[in-house]
């Protein structure tokens, strides 16, 4: 499966040409539109989907490995208290994951199964709708973004989100890094943060760090839906998955192989 990713130049430098003719006061604005259009990483015709195999996840260690992945080069803080605590990928009970799907009779070894979960980067987000600053907004490739220099800490979109997929930064998270990854951004103290799909890992032709961890057992697959031939589509077609919460319409982007 091919990651490699590429912008539409044409339409770039179609832009680039109007903004001189504006005058040298409308570069901030052509770079403005490039970080929240499909100029940049937004490619256009595309939308990125994640699809999580439950039965490759065997061990702690399959899951270690992916979340270990996502959160190093993330640079997601560890507090090492639940209170404080900020996940972009974790596990969480079947019964929590899934509740309108819970019942009494459900298998053993799907109930009592730690599941993978993270943004799941909704057609329909109600995080962007509720955000005031449009600090969170949705990317023309399906990618629920955020920019964290806009977040003011409201927690409107953690209020708005259905699947506690948001962590606010209680504390500087700075200290609590044990590895920095110099080439990603950190956080500061009042700001929302959550999964963002590795948008600056896919601006390069690269795969999710959680996808790129899971290679061997392919337990995380990821790619474009609108593209009939990639991995995910294939799957989807052959496999039936499940959605969490589809009755409250937000159209997920992530799908689960139970």
């Amino acid at each position: 499966m091919s990651y490699e990713l590429k912008a539409n130049r044409r339409q770039f430098f179609k832009i680039l040409g109007i903004s001189a003719l504006s005058g040298a006061g409308s570069i901030s604005s052509l770079f403005a539109l490039t970080q929240h259009s499909s100029l940049s990483t937004h490619h256009l015709g595309k939308r990125w989907a994640m699809v999580v195999d439950m039965g490759k996840f065997k061990t702690e260690e399959d899951y270690k490995r992916c979340i270990d992945a996502c959160h190093h080069i993330h640079n997601v803080p560890d507090f090492g208290n639940p209170k404080d605590e900020i996940k972009w990928i974790w596990t969480a009970p079947y019964k929590n994951a899934f509740p309108e799907q819970e019942h009494e009779y459900i298998r053993d070894d799907i109930k009592n199964k730690p599941f993978m979960v993270l943004c799941n980067h909704c057609d329909n987000p109600s995080c962007v709708r509720v955000c005031p600053t449009k600090a969170t907004f949705k990317r023309q490739d399906g990618i629920v973004a955020m920019d964290y220099h806009r977040c003011i800490g409201c927690r409107f979109c953690m209020a708005a989100c259905p699947y506690g997929s948001r962590s606010f930064n209680w504390r500087d998270p700075q200290p609590f890094i044990k590895e920095k990854n110099i080439e990603y951004p950190m956080r500061t103290k009042g700001v929302v943060e959550k999964c963002n799909f590795c948008e600056e890992r896919l601006a390069e032709g690269l795969p999710p760090a959680c996808v790129e961890a899971c290679k061997d057992n392919k337990a995380l697959v990821f790619g474009d839906l609108n593209n009939p031939d990639s991995e995910v589509r294939k799957i989807l077609s052959s496999r039936y998955a499940i959605r969490r919460k589809p009755e409250l319409g937000t159209q997920p982007g992530v799908y689960y192989i139970v």
